[in-house]
């Protein structure tokens, strides 16, 4: 049972949210269209303007829906992390710890929704195209200008799902968009919805709805001894009796508003409702003049009829295509019974819909892992509609996508789920310089290992997959921590693919922020220089950057389809965009980074091992695809294990461009790390020669001491 305690609003002027220190507070509208959805067009401006519709509550003990890629987007944009250095995750991460901390001392219990893939009729396909033209645009703008555009950091979704995961938050993944089955659940449940959508204005929801831009879940307060939220509460027969509509009335509202489905003004079919705003401004409102002409109806086939009338004179065909778009845009808002609340008492998966389009597309045992989240809604896409739209980062449009980097990971991935009779590509949605552009890509399909039976394949088969899609092998990651093997395998292709190819600067910013980023990030000294920092981008680190982390996103969806035959590492310790820009910039301005660190031996060697090995494999790469071109086969064993001097020669020429001492120390140091990787092999079977090593060590403890510290001039 909901147990809201209603407050009193002396005349119903609503107590105004307290704004946070430093910062104005964001109005429904504005952090409305942050989200991925937009919902009724100008609906959010009319509540804004009328707050009086809703009432103020005390909300606690409870049961609450939230829309998940609306909490996602809205978390992040609101908190004020930098948006354009590629995502602050490891404050993103606190930040989502603390969302849910706060509901729970109030003794709330979050159910997270998620979106899954695009809608298979491809009925929102122009509204998701002119989205995605738009963010081209923004993302441009935001690496030019330098202000925020609102362009969400690649990885921030996982970092979300991680989070959730690990806080043991209750999540679902629908197939295809969340809307109706947050809707339907929170009908069946009595429980309110967390959203900014305004399309949850028009479902009817028996608890109503909590928009997130007024849910001061910050600032949390206490009655007695229980804890409670503060927090505004939105529902339909509020909205109804203000605007004295008839509630059945609101989906046919919506429609003629204009949503998602419905674009009758894009067809030059659209009425100017502003024309019967009553209330004589000088600015009529659109939405509020429609909502007083709709007044005049008690049922929505009077409404739609006489709208088709208000439009003249339409071919037969003409009427019958407005008509349908009306009825289309109206059954959205009718609610199904609940597929979720089955998965979230007993976890069992929603079946899929019995349609041809999707009769079996979709293997069984897939689906429980798409709800759980554990694949990405992605996948549908490609099953369903052979198509996949990339991600839009912030980064300049003279430079080529930096998807295109990892696409060898994605063809993979479409073998795996379409390999198998007749071929079949996928269409990418990419950018182009400022354009949208649609590339069919051709699957590369692995005979050994079969989609439909991909849950029964054997475990080596499936890790041996993703490690040739790398380009590593599994023995030479089996000496790094287990955390650090896709990361690591993921550098190593980067480098490969990366263009133009990543300079050392570019590699020795990325690993330390890998293997030092949490101590770095409490430096006092460094967070200082952020504060007196230029944030104006270098579009070429920036482009270089984001060609790593699309390269390791994918990678990570790869790994997942594929039953994580590589441990999937916790994205908001690996990497924080600032930080990782400021190094290089440091860098470049010749500043040593040892002065800029303490003395943290395990994660100098960890940063040492990683620097090896992928040195150690670039080089290795390097020379086999030499060979590869003078036509000369080397033996496969001569491949995988090189001298130490090939190994010191190679690291000599990648970083030939930077001929100074630090420089030196780094070859020094490298090779002295891969020594240590050779020697760690050893000792595996040959015990006597560590126990000799200790007790060397006890007799001479000064050079023991200075043996520990070698490779620390490396940073």
């Amino acid at each position: 049972m909901i147990r809201v305690q209603q407050l009193r609003c002396e005349k119903r002027n609503l107590r105004k949210p307290k704004e946070e220190k430093g910062e104005k507070r964001l109005s429904c509208r504005f952090l409305c269209s942050l989200g991925p959805n937009m919902g009724v067009q100008g609906l959010s401006t009319v509540l804004d303007t009328h707050r009086q519709i809703y009432r103020e509550v005390r909300f606690m003990r409870s049961r609450l829906l939230i829309d998940g890629c609306n909490l996602l987007y809205l978390l992040y944009f609101r908190s004020g992390l930098d948006e354009n250095h590629g995502g602050e995750y490891a404050a993103f991460e606190d930040l989502i710890e603390r969302f849910i901390t706060a509901l729970r001392d109030c003794e709330v219990t979050p159910y997270v929704v998620l979106d899954g893939g695009s809608d298979y009729t491809d009925k929102k396909l122009e509204t998701l195209t002119r989205r995605a033209e738009d963010r081209i645009r923004k993302a441009h703008q935001a690496a030019v200008g330098g202000m925020k555009q609102h362009i969400l950091p690649l990885l921030a979704k996982l970092v979300f799902k991680q989070t959730l995961g690990r806080l043991e938050v209750p999540v679902a993944q629908c197939y295809s968009e969340a809307d109706q089955e947050i809707a339907a659940l929170a009908r069946e449940w009595q429980c309110p919805v967390l959203s900014n959508d305004s399309d949850f204005c028009i479902f009817e929801l028996p608890a109503g709805l909590l928009p997130i831009s007024y849910f001061r879940w910050e600032e949390v307060e206490r009655s007695g001894s229980q804890r409670y939220i503060p927090c505004l509460s939105y529902s339909t027969s509020s909205f109804c009796i203000f605007f004295n509509i008839q509630p059945k009335l609101l989906p046919t509202f919506a429609a003629l508003a204009g949503n998602d489905y419905v674009k009758l003004q894009r067809k030059g079919l659209s009425i100017s409702w502003a024309q019967f705003d009553p209330t004589g401004r000088e600015t009529p409102s659109r939405i509020e003049g429609l909502l007083c002409w709709l007044k005049a109806f008690e049922q929505p086939q009077e409404a739609v009829e006489a709208v088709l009338g208000m439009m003249g004179e339409l071919s037969r065909k003409k009427k019958v295509e407005v008509q349908q778009s009306l009825w289309l845009g109206m059954q959205e808002y009718q609610l199904p019974p609940s597929s979720l609340k089955r998965f979230f008492i007993h976890g069992a998966p929603p079946p899929l819909p019995a349609v041809d389009k999707v009769v079996g597309r979709v293997p069984h045992w897939m689906c429980l892992p798409l709800t759980q989240a554990r694949l990405t809604g992605d996948i549908l896409d490609v099953l369903l509609l052979q198509r996949l739209s990339l991600n839009i980062p912030v980064e300049h449009a003279d430079l080529p996508s930096a998807c295109l980097t990892s696409r060898l990971l994605r063809q993979v991935m479409y073998g795996l789920l379409l390999g198998g009779g007749k071929p079949r590509v996928v269409e990418e949605r990419h950018r182009e310089g400022l354009q949208l552009k649609f590339i069919p890509v051709q699957p590369i399909s692995r005979d050994s290992v079969a989609f439909k039976s991909l849950d029964k394949a054997e475990p080596s088969e499936r890790l041996q997959v993703i490690l040739e899609a790398l380009g590593v092998t599994e023995e030479s990651l089996k000496h790094l921590p287990p955390q650090l093997r896709l990361p690591v395998a993921v550098t190593c292709y980067w480098l490969q693919k990366a263009q133009p190819p990543p300079d050392q600067t570019l590699l020795k910013a990325l690993l330390l922020g890998v293997s030092n980023g949490d101590t770095l990030r409490q430096r006092e000294d460094l967070k200082t220089l952020e504060n007196h920092w230029n944030p104006k981008l270098d579009k070429v680190v920036t482009h270089s950057f984001n060609q790593w982390q699309i390269c390791l996103k994918d990678s990570i969806h790869l790994n997942q389809l594929l039953g994580c035959p590589l441990p999937e590492p916790q994205i908001a310790r690996l990497y924080k965009g600032t930080l990782v820009h400021q190094l290089v910039h440091m860098m470049k301005k010749g500043v040593k980074l040892k002065s800029f660190l303490k003395s943290n031996r395990s994660s100098v060697k960890q940063y040492q091992r990683m620097l090896a090995f992928i040195h150690k494999l670039h080089t290795q790469q390097t020379s086999m695809f030499s060979e590869t071109q003078s036509k000369v086969r080397a033996p496969q064993q001569q491949q995988q294990r090189q001298p130490l001097d090939d190994l010191t020669a190679g690291l000599q020429q990648l970083f030939l461009q930077d001929n100074d001492e630090e420089t030196a120390t780094e070859v020094k140091s490298a090779v002295s790390a891969q020594k240590d990787l050779d020697l760690d092999r050893m000792l595996s079977v040959k015990t006597r020669y560590r126990t000799k090593e200790r007790n060397n060590r006890c007799k001479n403890p000064e050079v023991a001491r200075k043996e520990e510290c070698r490779g620390w001039d490396l940073l």
